[in-house]
């Protein structure tokens, strides 16, 4: 089996888009979650919590490749043309058959969906649909025009899982590179925010409320006073290589990936099973031949919601016993779904090579329901050889993997 490099990283976020704006604000404590004024007129929409990305230029991306994107797809490009840009390829060694994409979203792009129907209905049909919309629309809109932009050739993978895409993209291209059918992946997700996104999780009762008005002290992972998520959107971009490639060219290694495992919970549409999170984490572990104790940090998914973060920190628990460091960034960045796996990879990529673990933002008061696991509520100075970090989506879909430091050849 190949062992499979991290060369390139690129991601748009609430709290940064750069990896060094990116570092300030968690080093920082610094929350990408504000209210969001635009949703007061949206009937029936309880929470007024988001993150929003700021500061992108879409003119950046050719008006050729712009005119078939959504605004995720745009992110999704932006992000891929800064990775590309870190990894050191020539764009000629990604337009080729040895180079695919496997990119995640939830769906395609819901602001061209909400114009492609108010449209149909406001019209009685057809007249005012654009010849690209289709290309915004359709669920594999993001992973198609990052394929269209890099011209590459290879496998072309479009998970749409929610929470789990991203994850579930980085590691469908860690197996295509280790089984050698790929000798590079451009893999990621990103995700467009709406307020019918938001609107999803609010009549599940799944969204913050009660937070309104401090939109900073939202999401609450693993707090006794969470009250749901804040979605948001985002996007993140990393480049796997095949490890010989990567050194025999002098590229510069992030990371690597050595374990990877997805599964189906098989039980509940949105309840989670501790069991199903638990069976996927050893899995990973089991890929990469470690157990537990060989961890230095895990990256929990840690929503903010009521009964998802009770489920994970008992899956945590019966798989660490509370000897590995645990923390969760969506405070910082509130819930980007699909582009949450791969924004999550960064992050930890970064606290791997600076050498320290950032504590989960706004856990003040640890849930009775979320104890026996070592949360970090304080900013730990410590080298990390492996990582471990889990996304969980409705459907009961699990997804993780395992981030090494690099090894020598």
């Amino acid at each position: 089996m190949k062992r499979v490099a991290i060369t390139g990283m690129g991601i748009l976020s609430p709290i940064g888009n750069s990896t060094e704006t990116v570092l300030d604000a968690l080093s920082n404590r610094r929350s990408g979650i504000s209210f969001m004024d635009e949703w007061e007129g949206v009937k029936g929409l309880r929470t007024r919590v988001g993150g929003r990305v700021h500061g992108i230029n879409p003119r950046l991306i050719s008006r050729k490749h712009r005119r078939t994107m959504g605004r995720m797809s745009i992110m999704a490009a932006l992000a891929s043309l800064d990775a590309v840009r870190d990894s050191g390829l020539d764009l000629l060694e990604l337009a080729s058959e040895k180079a695919g994409i496997s990119m995640g979203s939830t769906t395609g792009s819901p602001h061209a969906i909400e114009k492609m129907f108010a449209d149909y209905s406001n019209s009685g049909g057809i007249n005012y649909l654009e010849g690209t919309t289709f290309m915004k629309v359709m669920s594999h809109s993001v992973a198609a025009n990052i394929a269209a932009l890099l011209k590459t050739r290879g496998r072309l993978i479009a998970p749409c899982s929610a929470c789990a895409s991203s994850t579930q993209a980085i590691g469908t291209g860690f197996e295509a590179i280790r089984a050698g059918v790929q000798e590079i992946m451009v893999c990621g997700g990103a995700e467009e925010l709406h307020p019918s996104t938001a609107g999803v999780f609010d009549v599940v009762h799944a969204s913050s409320k009660a937070y309104n008005t401090t939109p900073e002290k939202t999401p609450r992972p693993f707090d006794r006073h969470r009250d749901g998520l804040a979605v948001s959107e985002g996007a993140g971009v990393v480049i796997l290589e095949e490890m010989d490639r990567a050194m025999a060219r002098n590229a510069h290694i992030h990371g690597e990936i050595t374990g990877y495992a997805t599964s189906s919970d098989g039980c509940h549409m949105t309840s989670p099973s501790p069991q199903g999170m638990r069976h996927c984490m050893n899995q990973a572990l089991s890929v990469a031949g470690l157990s537990p104790w060989d961890l230095d940090y895990i990256n929990a998914h840690a929503t903010g919601t009521i009964i998802g973060d009770a489920a994970e920190a008992h899956a945590l628990k019966e798989l660490t016993q509370g000897r590995v460091p645990v923390s969760g960034t969506k405070g910082y960045t509130g819930h980007t779904l699909a582009a949450s796996g791969v924004i999550e990879v960064i992050f930890c990529l970064l606290m791997m090579d600076r050498g320290f673990i950032v504590p989960t933002l706004n856990l003040e008061e640890i849930d009775p329901d979320c104890l026996g696991i070592d949360h970090v509520t304080q900013m730990i100075e410590k080298p990390l050889k492996n990582i471990l970090t889990s996304n969980f989506a409705f459907g009961g879909v699990n997804a993780s993997l395992i981030l090494t430091a690099t090894k020598g050849a």
